[in-house]
Formats: C-alpha cells, structure tokens, sequence
C-alpha cells in the first residue's frame, strides 16, 4: 500500500470515529490546535516533535499525518532527516525501521 492510500485510508477512519464519538473526537481537535497553536515553538517545530513521537510510538496512521503536515508546512529533505536522526539515537533499531518508513513517507507525499 503506499502512503497516498494509507493517508486516505485513515482520513476514512478517523471520518468513521468522528461520527461514533463526536464529543471525544471535537474535544481532542481542539487539544491539538491549542498546543499547535500557543507556546513560544513555531507550528513547524511542533510538527518535527510529532513525527519524531510518532516514529518512537511506531504509529504509521500517526507519520503520514503529519509527514503530509510537515510537506504542506514547507519542511525540506534535510530537516526530516535530522528530525530521524534524532528520533533514531532516542529509540534505537526500533526507531531506526519506523524512521525509513517516514522518510519513505515524506519522500512519496513530496512528490505530489
């Protein structure tokens, strides 16, 4: 599957728990947008946190999310692969496989 689809794909089921838990799902939009939001760290950098989490956390639904945030925000080949670097010396050889799946990521959503 590749990470166009997996995008969608989870666009599609978060519509799906949007619908179930609506209460739940609007309180931890706006969790989001207030930590996105406020603070002295550009949206950006936040955005670098996330995936690095996100790759820590091995969540893929969580790295195409924001890989696709990180494209739309401006982020360059260079930054993201420092963010994995990074995010690699924190979480060692488990970080390590989930890092190339994001830059796989990045790297196919930079494309269009």
């Amino acid at each position: 599957m590749s990470w166009s689809d997996k995008l969608n794909d989870t666009r599609g089921q978060l519509r799906g728990l949007n619908k179930a838990i609506p209460d739940t799902t609007r309180a931890f939009g706006a969790l989001g947008k207030s930590v996105k939001e406020g603070g002295v760290l550009d949206f950006k950098t936040k955005e670098f946190i996330a995936l690095g989490i996100a790759v820590a956390m091995r969540c893929e639904a969580c790295i195409v999310l924001h890989c696709e945030t990180l494209v739309k925000a401006g982020a360059t080949k260079e930054e993201i692969g420092d963010v994995l670097a990074m995010t690699i010396q924190m979480g060692g050889g488990p970080s390590m496989m989930y890092a190339a799946k994001a830059q796989e990521c990045f790297e196919e959503l930079s494309v269009g």
